[in-house]
């Protein structure tokens, strides 16, 4: 028998679990053993493990994630556009000041220049960060509609040629008769 594999009195065992469906690190964790082990044992009993559940769970759960993504970066970009509207929003600008730490207070009908400029740079990291989340159109979309263009402007070429073939002809044939 190869060395390193479970003892042979832990076969049955392997096998019920390996019947049950589980996967090599589930069946290592259950029997205790490292997965190595269930590895080597496994192909020694002529056992294989079916990965295609475990690519579907690893797809879905990647599935999963991109959609939380996804409301993240709508989240942040509905954050960022909310942000923005108060720079343009009547605010109130308050201080305290004076030997007493006096609170003063002022309605304005936009906020100071200081804190557009705060609220711009915090809209700007929103907007990046949701952009690291779920990156704008890819360049290959861009390549995509560039390479449509193409296509098109070669289609219209070739009909606008064959367009004045086909009055060069009538001309031709208008002339003979």
């Amino acid at each position: 028998m190869p060395g390193g594999t479970i003892d042979p009195d832990r076969f049955g065992e392997l096998r019920a679990l390996h019947a049950d469906g589980y996967g090599r690190n589930r069946i290592a964790r259950e029997m205790g053993v490292p997965p190595v082990m269930v590895s080597r044992t496994a192909e020694h009993l002529g056992l294989t493990f079916d990965r295609s559940r475990i690519q579907a769970a690893t797809e879905a759960r990647l599935a999963d994630l991109a959609e939380r993504r996804s409301l993240l970066a709508e989240d942040l970009l509905e954050d960022a556009e909310k942000l923005r509207r108060k720079l343009w929003e009547p605010t109130v600008v308050y201080s305290f000041g004076g030997s007493a730490n006096t609170y003063s207070e002022e309605h304005v009908a936009e906020p100071p220049p200081a804190d557009k400029r705060a609220l711009m740079s915090t809209v700007a990291t929103a907007i990046d960060r949701s952009l690291k989340l779920v990156p704008a159109e890819e360049a290959s979309n861009l390549d995509s509609a560039k390479s449509m263009l193409g296509s098109l402007g070669e289609a219209l070429a070739a009909f606008s040629r064959a367009e004045d073939e086909r009055e060069a002809e009538q001309a031709d044939g208008g002339g003979e008769g």
